[in-house]
């Protein structure tokens, strides 16, 4: 069978890629975890020993994670000065809980993928259900930090209006309106919206 080179260098390029990219979604996790980012983006330019010294880590495995973040254009480094530091961009997308960007949750998802693929592997064999509470908590957790923000930001003043408005329209073929109302409150305000449900149950109040 005759190989095409270069068919074959691109699906490598693209292999290894995802391969740096593997491990260092680990390497985000640990610094989300280790808080070495918010820290890092409370002290502004830091060295290593900085870093280390502000998160109550060891010098040595912070300049490794260091460098690899910086490889990965996660964090800026400084030739001149020997320091890292994150643009505002990259706080935002890291160190700022509850930002629209923040993605550590995400990476925690991916972990709990990982910690899974033992049991999903069995699930292939056997053509049986993972059920959620089988996962490891960081999936919980990940899902819960990583799409919050977007709940916290369109829930009131997005999502419930179009489900009132889709309310009326059914309301206005059907000729009869739905069941139940309840009430939600904005995770920033006092602001309330009222909706109707039609399985009758009421919407727990968000946090």
């Amino acid at each position: 069978m005759a190989i095409d080179e270069t068919r074959l260098n691109e699906f490598m390029g693209r292999a290894v890629g995802d391969i740096g990219a593997g491990l260092s979604a680990a390497l985000v996790v640990i610094g989300d975890k280790l808080g070495l980012y918010k820290a890092l983006a409370a002290a502004g330019p830091s060295s290593p020993s900085d870093l280390a010294k502000k998160t109550g880590t060891h010098e040595r495995y912070v300049r490794e994670w260091l460098c690899n973040q910086a490889a990965g254009g996660y964090v800026t480094y400084d030739p001149p000065t020997g320091k890292f530091a994150l643009l505002e961009e990259q706080a935002m997308a890291l160190a700022q809980e509850g930002s629209p960007a923040f993605l550590p949750g995400a990476f925690q998802i991916i972990a709990a993928a990982f910690d899974a693929s033992d049991k999903i592997a069995d699930r292939f064999r056997t053509g049986e259900g993972l059920s959620w509470g089988d996962h490891h908590a960081c999936l919980f957790e990940g899902t819960e930090r990583f799409f919050r923000p977007g709940y916290a930001v369109n829930l009131v003043s997005s999502w419930l209006p179009a489900l009132e408005v889709h309310r009326a329209r059914a309301k206005a073929r059907q000729g009869r309106g739905a069941r139940g109302s309840g009430l939600v409150r904005s995770g920033e305000g006092e602001r309330l919206s009222r909706f109707e449900l039609r399985s009758g149950r009421a919407l727990r109040q968000l946090a």
